[in-house]
């Protein structure tokens, strides 16, 4: 928002608040002055005046009455009126005076006792307040939030919250404990991730929703975008205690080690080809998810190996010397953006949840994925194409824009009875031999026309925008959205073939099919298929965008077809490797 607007709003608020105190003071005079002794007089006058029969009568009782009444008048229970004040305008207060004012207003605001790796993970989709337990009472009467998050993990030795739910921490216990109940007075709801092991008192605190597991995985952190800058072993080992032994193939392969908790785990998962997990329960889905993510193939360590299994032995030299494809890697990573992302699993964990009123949508976590597709389809089968090509798409857009004069084609009709907001443009064809001349002209440079998707991404309401100029097959646009995901870039697309920063384009480089080449590399410049709805809107040319602070990154086709089935995923990755022992 606008500095200009957002002072308009805040003018306006304030104007309203004043208009809502106003009329509360004229309820309570008016209360008062109904309820006053002389008002009564004046009714019980003008009744006898009325009907002098029975009024008269009745007149010297009900004065005597009020007489005794007026003097039974209780004061001490008349409180000064205090202005009444919309939720919207308390809550944007209380966040301006705790310092919480001024972030994105498209996150929630929670309060967390977290460990360190699920803080991490979440913290580009929550805008937390970490609570500690010297200061976790001041802070929560403090801060105006609108979750409370805890994890099993804040529990570990080390952490400030170490063995919170024990007996021995029994300081720790009661403060979690006053922050509870602090959160149920003001309705605030209350989850715990039961992401590790913890003392069983801390799942009897008193939460509104216990969630068994982690937070997702984090693709910030987890990605094969600078794969091709990590230097390590060909295979590693990765260890989820401290004393557990490496199995004596992979000493002999010279495989590397890392700690299942180690800051270094993302980069020995890009390094390697393979990766070698113990078997534990849910630590190992876990491992596995953030393998997959960093585009490495997973070979499970069973403490007792099956009798039908391919020989360890034989299993991880043969993946060790065979990196993943391109196709894999996208298969794998596609699949952990869709169903184990933090944005997703968060969502999940979010929903039901009985938030106050006036909070946001709880879809928050999952908002930062919304894509507007924006398309100018030329005739009813080329609109067509589009609707087949968006509602077969495995990453569903949020909204649809076109020109009105493709409003009524069958193609969009369908869009929209399929349940997509389609959303219209007025359309700026060129009219005039002047503004045709023009319009050849700038067409013809580059094939790109800024203002034309300026116009339609001024109308989407998505953060990111698809620029839709054919069919792009059933993978393409989760491609893209999960490329823009893991490495933060404002723009993605395919490099121009003058590039310089992409080394080796043309016979076998960066899109060679039989080598697969690099497929998520930052460049100079970019044609782009998916960019911040904000950056189209300023209708620059993507030439410029370099130059203009933004970082783009260039994402290799897809291989093979574009309507590929959905066979590819994880469960291929680990189908490849043969089960070992």
């Amino acid at each position: 928002m606008k500095r200009r607007e957002q002072s308009q709003t805040e003018q306006l608020r304030q104007a309203l608040a004043e208009r809502e105190a106003q009329l509360q003071e004229a309820q309570a005079r008016l209360a008062s002055l109904e309820g006053s002794t002389s008002l009564q007089v004046g009714r019980a006058l003008t009744a006898a005046a009325k009907r002098p029969g029975r009024s008269l009568v009745r007149l010297p009782r009900d004065l005597y009455r009020l007489w005794r009444r007026s003097g039974a008048t209780n004061h001490a229970q008349r409180r000064g009126v205090e202005p009444v004040r919309s939720f919207d305008a308390d809550r944007q207060e209380a966040r301006l005076l705790t310092g919480l004012s001024g972030g994105r207003e498209d996150l929630l605001v929670v309060a967390t006792v977290l460990g360190p790796a699920v803080e991490k993970a979440v913290d580009p989709y929550l805008r937390t307040v970490p609570l500690r337990p010297h200061d976790a009472q001041i802070v929560m009467d403090a801060v105006d939030v609108d979750l409370l998050l805890v994890s099993s993990s804040a529990a570990a030795p080390g952490s400030p919250w170490a063995h919170v739910g024990d007996p021995a921490a029994v300081d720790r216990t009661r403060a979690l404990h006053w922050v509870l109940e602090s959160a149920a007075a003001r309705g605030i709801p209350t989850v715990l991730l039961d992401d590790a092991p913890a003392p069983p008192a801390l799942r009897q605190l008193g939460f509104d929703r216990v969630h068994k597991g982690d937070a997702g995985v984090p693709l910030h952190q987890f990605n094969p975008v600078a794969a091709e800058l990590v230097s390590g072993p060909e295979a590693v080992f990765v260890r989820t205690s401290p004393d557990q032994p490496v199995p004596d193939v992979l000493v002999d392969l010279g495989a590397g080690v890392v700690d299942a908790d180690s800051p270094d785990l993302p980069d020995a998962l890009r390094a390697a080809n393979v990766a070698v997990i113990p078997e534990s329960g849910h630590g190992d889905l876990r491992l596995r998810r953030r393998a997959w993510a960093c585009g490495t193939r997973v070979v499970s360590h069973p403490a007792v190996p099956a009798p039908d299994t391919e020989d360890f032995a034989v299993t991880v030299p043969r993946l060790r010397a065979e990196p993943p494809t391109p196709r894999e890697v996208r298969a794998m990573l596609r699949q952990v953006f869709l169903d184990e992302a933090a944005p997703v699993r968060l969502a999940a964990l979010l929903e039901g949840l009985d938030f106050a009123s006036g909070t946001p949508g709880t879809e928050l976590p999952l908002s930062g994925r919304g894509v507007a597709v924006l398309a100018d389809p030329a005739s009813e089968a080329e609109a067509e194409r589009l609707a087949a090509d968006l509602l077969g798409s495995r990453l569903r857009p949020a909204e649809v824009v076109v020109p009105d004069t493709a409003a009524r084609m069958p193609g969009v009709q369908r869009l929209r009875a399929e349940g997509l907001t389609v959303r219209t443009v007025r359309s700026t064809a060129p009219d005039t031999p002047e503004e045709l001349t023009r319009e050849g002209t700038r067409s013809q440079v580059g094939g790109f026309e800024p203002e034309h998707w300026a116009a339609l991404a001024e109308r989407a309401t998505s953060p990111w925008s698809h620029l839709w100029t054919g069919p792009v097959g059933r993978h393409r646009l989760a491609d893209l959205a999960c490329a823009a995901e893991c490495s933060d870039a404002d723009a993605v697309g395919t490099p121009d073939s003058d590039d310089p920063g992409v080394p080796g384009l043309g016979e076998r480089g960066f899109f060679d099919r039989d080598t697969g080449g690099r497929q998520y590399v930052f460049v100079t410049s970019v044609t782009p298929e998916l960019a911040r709805t904000d950056l189209l809107r300023r209708g620059w040319l993507p030439a410029e965008w370099n130059r203009r602070g933004t970082r783009l990154l260039a994402l290799g086709p897809d291989h093979g077809s574009g309507t590929d089935g959905d066979n590819e995923g994880p469960a291929h990755a680990d189908a490849s490797t043969g089960a070992v022992g």
